[in-house]
């Protein structure tokens, strides 16, 4: 089950079966029933969440109640509320399954905890926040630079997965347009 946890890793650096054996100790697998929160708001016991199988979303609760995606993962993504994991704060957002899942966690004390006690993960990890820090740039690129038609369009080229798999309210939520409007975009490509 972890081999995609490891075949992720040695995309960025090479790791040995006693390395690999080493880190698992501090990670913890859960699986997730579709629609099951894994967060919620108000929490101060954050993780980082890698998703094995399976799909998650995070978002938030407007004023009115009305929740707003912001952010999504597939299989060897990572997921997280990082302002409030770095800084160990509690967070205002919920993570949910979208489909049923499996993932692995682990938390800010164990991620440093792990870097100290095995330091050739660092450049994994350092990556993976690079990584983040340049989805977050790439969506705020988006939502400056495109109309909202062209910010669904571009967010079909480069994650048609994602399209296939969320429900489209999902998506409109994340995209910030309704579901009636998006329904509208899509008609427009098809024809």
């Amino acid at each position: 089950m972890l081999s995609s946890f490891r075949q992720h890793i040695e995309r960025y650096q090479k790791i040995s079966d006693e390395q690999f054996d080493a880190i698992k100790p501090y990670f913890e697998v859960h699986s997730l029933k579709k629609k099951e929160n894994i967060q919620e708001a108000g929490q101060a016991q954050l993780y980082n969440y890698f998703i094995l199988e399976g799909c998650l979303r995070m978002y938030t609760l407007h004023e009115k109640g009305q929740e707003i995606t912001t952010e999504f993962a597939l299989e060897s993504w990572w997921l997280c509320d990082q302002k409030a994991y770095l800084g160990k704060s509690e967070t205002d957002c919920y993570i949910q399954a979208v489909e049923n899942s499996i993932i692995i966690r682990i938390s800010r004390d164990k991620e440093q905890l792990l870097i100290k006690e095995q330091p050739f993960i660092q450049i994994y990890i350092l990556e993976m926040y690079q990584k983040a820090f340049a989805a977050a740039q790439f969506r705020n690129k988006l939502f400056k630079l495109y109309s909202k038609e062209e910010i669904f369009i571009q967010f079909n080229s480069n994650f048609p997965e994602f399209v296939q798999r969320v429900p489209q309210y999902l998506i409109a939520s994340y995209l910030g347009l309704t579901p009636e409007y998006l329904s509208e975009i899509r008609k427009k490509m098809i024809s």
